[in-house]
């Protein structure tokens, strides 16, 4: 009996699995629309889209998810993460019902806004409740769980469109959109089930039903006790003032660092490029002389596995490497394949259907994508929720969750001019804005693996490069000055140096000392 009680796993684990459910749905949206839009079905339903049009439809969802993000927050710590994530979730099922039944586009436009705007809503939440429910010495790893399911996701859309493809009727393009549905629906049911977060039930004054909650998730009662059911009358001034207040808060000197990573991550981090790579796999393949279908296999086929199984060691890991090794490392290699492209497509050397240079750029295309899933994927989501005090995390995370929905939403919808005009312009580009946010992150982002959420603000009081000024000092600073005060003793009086020496000096032996006055001051 007490061995079935070990292998039981934890509530705060099946918790976490429900609400990922939302990142399985924002991922299976990426794999799927673009196939979508392509199909001779969809086609044949609405008509020959324009590059313009099609290009509207897939980054539709993405534009309208950004304004409902920056409210999201607020609403979140008002009403509480469930609610507004089942609130979401409900606006997210009436959109995607809309474009299953669709029989003309503007239904079906209306569809994917109502969809966008149900996911902004929801993302950030869900995201927050994860770092709010998990325990800090496995944090990382169990807020993992939501981008994994993205991956899974993204990797079942492309496949079920694969698969869906080769129906003759409309339900080909139709039935990705009823699996969204179903699975929304269950979302909304494990919301209504799920316990609240202890931590938004304390900071809103509720502590029997907190415990209650602790109870349900298995949290550790010793963790419980010291991290979680201990608020500050801060938290709940701040609850008691408005969304504008929290808003403004958000940028006082306290916080505005950890707002402005968390921005940058959630948002800037979407510059790298990432979203041309996903929904235009298959033009970049094409561009770089590879024939139609093959590229379109690599993209939708291997690209998809690769990223899924490159994102179970980033989970299992995420508590094993520090945030800081992640974000630096990641960002080298995604600034190097960028700026390889772009130089080998500056220089002429890609060639359709021979050379070595197509198969570097092939090659340069998967190592972004996989580093990408393995490194900034998992970590910017985990360190944008968990830096933020429980006063302002779920704002600031929905505030930088609607910076990604709109620049997701520039990417998705800018790549496919930028690839027109200049196959090498898009590459320097994205390369450069992800060079910029690197070096940005080196130097502004403190290492918070393992730290408990109410202890993360101590990281941000400390200088980032704190060991690095050590071993300048040890290094450099101590070795230039010692050659500088061999000098003074021997130049006694020069620059208003004065040396005076003690008893011991004058071969006394009785004590004494050196004492050394510059500038007349001793």
């Amino acid at each position: 009996m007490l061995a079935i009680e070990k292998l039981k796993p934890k509530g705060y684990f099946l918790a976490i699995c429900a609400v990922s459910i939302g990142g399985f749905l924002n991922g299976y949206d990426t794999g799927s629309i673009g196939a979508i839009t392509v199909m001779p079905q969809f086609l044949n339903t609405f008509g020959d889209l324009s590059p313009f049009m099609r290009g509207f439809s897939v980054s539709l969802l993405l534009l309208m998810g950004t304004a409902p993000s920056l409210f999201a927050g607020y609403l979140s710590d008002t009403y509480g993460r469930l609610s507004i994530t089942g609130l979401g979730a409900s606006i997210f099922l009436v959109g995607v019902v809309l474009e299953g039944a669709a029989s003309k586009l503007p239904m079906f436009l209306v569809g994917r806004s109502l969809a966008g705007i149900g996911e902004g809503f929801w993302l950030g939440c869900v995201t927050v409740y994860a770092a709010e429910v998990a325990p800090a010495t496995n944090r990382g790893l169990f807020m993992s769980i939501v981008q994994l399911n993205t991956t899974f996701g993204i990797t079942l859309g492309y496949f079920t469109c694969y698969g869906t493809v080769r129906l003759p009727s409309s339900l080909s393009w139709r039935l990705p959109f009823i699996i969204q549905a179903i699975l929304a629906t269950a979302l909304i049911i494990a919301c209504y089930f799920l316990p609240s977060s202890p931590r938004w039930l304390v900071l809103h004054g509720r502590r029997d039903e907190a415990l209650q909650a602790v109870e349900r998730l298995g949290i550790d009662k010793r963790e419980a006790e010291k991290d979680i059911l201990n608020p500050t009358g801060v938290e709940h001034e701040q609850l008691e003032r408005g969304y504008w207040h929290g808003l403004v808060m958000l940028f006082r000197k306290t916080y505005r660092k950890r707002t402005g990573l968390a921005l940058l991550m959630l948002g800037g981090a979407q510059l790298s490029g990432i979203d041309g790579v996903l929904y235009y796999a298959p033009t970049l393949f094409e561009q770089a002389g590879l024939p139609e279908q093959t590229a379109g296999f690599l993209a939708s086929g291997v690209s998809a596995i690769l990223m899924m199984a490159i994102t179970v060691p980033a989970v299992l890991l995420a508590d094993k490497i520090p945030r800081r090794t992640s974000v630096i490392s990641g960002g080298l290699i995604l600034t190097a394949c960028m700026f390889l492209m772009g130089i080998l497509y500056a220089s002429s050397s890609v060639h359709q259907g021979y050379g070595v240079a197509r198969w570097v750029v092939v090659t340069s295309i998967f190592v972004f994508a996989l580093t990408y899933c393995f490194t900034w994927a998992v970590v910017m989501k985990i360190y944008a929720s968990e830096i933020q005090p429980a006063k302002t995390r779920a704002s600031a995370n929905s505030i930088a969750q609607g910076m990604g929905f709109f620049t997701n939403w520039v990417v998705a919808f800018t790549t496919p001019i930028f690839l027109a005009s200049s196959r090498s312009g898009v590459y320097f580009f994205y390369g450069g804005l992800t060079l910029f946010n690197l070096a940005v992150m080196a130097c502004y982002m403190p290492e918070t693996k393992g730290v408990p959420l109410e202890e993360v603000h101590r990281a941000f009081n400390e200088p980032v490069f704190k060991g690095w000024n050590s071993l300048l000092r040890r290094r450099v600073v101590e070795p230039l000055s010692r050659p500088a005060s061999r000098a003074g003793l021997r130049n006694s009086g020069e620059r208003g140096e004065e040396i005076e020496m003690g008893s011991f000096a004058k071969a006394t032996g009785s004590g004494g000392g050196l004492r050394v006055q510059v500038g007349g001051s001793v």
